[in-house]
């Protein structure tokens, strides 16, 4: 799964209502919709700037989920996914800039 891929299912993901299962993990629907804006925002810059806009984005949705106390589960595990991709794209990027 490549980057946009990554970010479009966490999107979508994040696009309904937390359920019973999600609340018990800490989520709310002020949360979920934030952290998806997060992503969409990331997602919206790389398609209208290009993929070398990667290099400016510093997602740190682990963190933010640590804070709100959200537990594992699957929704959490979509968003760190997509962190992770941007994470290591950026990477990349800065790699082949050297």
């Amino acid at each position: 799964m490549d980057l946009s891929e990554s970010l479009g299912k966490a999107v979508a993901a994040l696009r309904t209502p937390v359920g019973d299962v999600d609340r018990a993990q800490g989520w709310t629907d002020e949360l979920r919709r934030e952290i998806q804006e997060e992503i969409s925002t990331s997602r919206s810059a790389l398609r209208r700037h290009g993929p070398e806009t990667v290099r400016y984005l510093r997602p740190r949705l682990d963190e933010w989920m640590a804070r709100e106390g959200v537990k594992p589960g699957r929704l959490r595990a979509t968003v760190l996914d997509a962190q992770s991709r941007i994470t290591e794209a950026r990477e990349a990027s800065c790699h082949r800039a050297e």
